[in-house]
């Protein structure tokens, strides 16, 4: 089964690896209309280019058919039909000859890395330019060069997506994902596609206590607008919430905390990764870098983490040609990170608090819960039993009681539900 959907993960990001997304534009509708396909409830929605949204303002949507730099005999030095980074998103048109020392004022470049394409943007600053590597940079030749962007702005639309799955309470777990970065495996298409197929397993779901809001939005100005929209309603429902990028290589997990660092996120993300992982990286609240900087900013102060592999702007193939499905991101990779969200979705579903029915311990030899030999090592596992019991209080959650014992939340689950069955707890609320 896990190869199955780690499979369709890698085939949607196949589908999905041609176009060329950015905040708006005709891409980025069709990237949405694929992902619904893989769920028919993601609603498609729109923002008019334009609206002021906090301090920010929707940019006009960018259009952009064609660009190339030709050299003197006709031969294309870049093609944006090859390699869709290889010009600078939102590039304003451009059709002119310039020598080569004007163009070098225009072309990005990474000399540490020098076979790489780099990613470049210039969304609020119409401005042109293209993205070379280094190698192919330092070939060019003094002769002039015709540098053409076919590319226009309107007023348009920014398009999202939004999903809304409605569980027995009101209370909500918040998955965001971003779809504005043109052919980048790691760092955009495994965020989307491990999303879309995650939400297909949480709707499958018998009897889900909470209500699960995903969304796929550009980056940052998509957050910006999404929390003006419905911030208070994100106030009042959600529990816990993750930003879902960098899911795909098979490198050690990261984890990146919420602003205040004590929330439900946190404490799940930290479980789960403790008990199904090895060796994870731990980064801070000063390293974040994609939308848990809205979504934690002062005044919202919602409680999103994030769960990744390797972490955005850390390894070395990040906004970069490099980033390629098959090389860093794989089908292992996207599987064990499927594996792991799911992990965190069950353990935030199993999270209740219990309250013990019996004053001072129950008496677990009549349940076969303890020996009726008392010998000094004999009866360990009753003494867990008697631990769980101990903080059966009405205040700790089955995480809590994991972290108090040390141990994975499944063993205190098991646990819990043999003792409901003897009827010697009673459950009490979600927290």
């Amino acid at each position: 089964m896990k190869k199955n959907i780690s499979r369709n993960i890698f085939n949607l990001a196949k589908l999905l690896w041609p176009l060329n997304r950015s905040l708006s534009g005709i891409d980025t509708v069709k990237t949405l209309s694929i992902l619904k396909k893989n769920n028919k409830h993601l609603k498609i929605k729109k923002i008019n280019s334009g609206k002021k949204v906090f301090d920010w303002v929707v940019p006009e949507e960018w259009q952009i058919k064609n660009a190339w730099i030709k050299d003197d005999n006709q031969k294309k030095i870049v093609d944006f039909k090859k390699n869709n980074l290889s010009v600078v998103g939102y590039s304003a048109p451009v059709n002119k000859i310039i020598d080569l020392k004007n163009l070098k004022k225009k072309l990005h470049s990474l000399p540490n890395q020098p076979n790489a394409v780099p990613y470049v943007t210039s969304y609020y600053n119409k401005d042109w330019g293209f993205c070379i590597s280094d190698n192919k940079k330092k070939k060019l030749k003094k002769k002039n060069y015709h540098v053409f962007i076919d590319s226009k702005f309107k007023k348009g639309h920014l398009h999202y997506g939004e999903l809304l799955l409605k569980g027995k309470s009101k209370k909500e777990i918040f998955l965001s994902t971003y779809i504005c970065h043109p052919s980048m495996a790691n760092n955009e298409l495994s965020g989307p596609c491990l999303t879309i197929f995650l939400s297909k397993w949480i709707a499958s779901i018998k009897n889900r206590y909470y209500t699960y809001r995903i969304i796929f939005i550009p980056e940052t100005i998509g957050s910006i607008f999404y929390i003006s929209k419905n911030l208070k309603n994100l106030k009042k429902n959600m529990q816990a919430g993750f930003v879902i990028t960098c899911v795909g290589d098979e490198r050690a997990y990261s984890f990146l905390p919420s602003r205040k660092g004590n929330t439900l996120s946190d404490q799940v993300s930290k479980h789960v990764l403790k008990w199904n992982t090895k060796n994870y990286k731990k980064y801070t609240w000063l390293d974040r870098g994609s939308d848990e900087r809205q979504y934690c900013w002062p005044g919202i102060d919602l409680p999103v983490t994030s769960v990744m592999r390797s972490k955005y702007g850390v390894y070395p193939e990040y906004h970069t040609s490099l980033d390629k499905l098959g090389d860093v991101v794989t089908q292992k990779g996207l599987a064990e990170s499927y594996s792991l969200y799911q992990k965190i979705i069950l353990s935030l579903e199993k999270n209740y608090k219990y309250v013990s029915n019996t004053l001072c311990e129950p008496f677990l030899s009549k349940r076969d819960l303890y020996s009726n030999i008392s010998i000094k090592n004999n009866n360990i596992n009753s003494k867990t039993i008697l631990d769980i019991l101990s903080y059966c209080d009405g205040k700790h959650s089955i995480l809590d009681i994991s972290d108090l014992l040390n141990m994975p939340s499944e063993i205190i689950y098991q646990n819990i539900e043999n003792l409901i069955k003897l009827k010697l707890i009673k459950k009490k609320y979600l927290r």
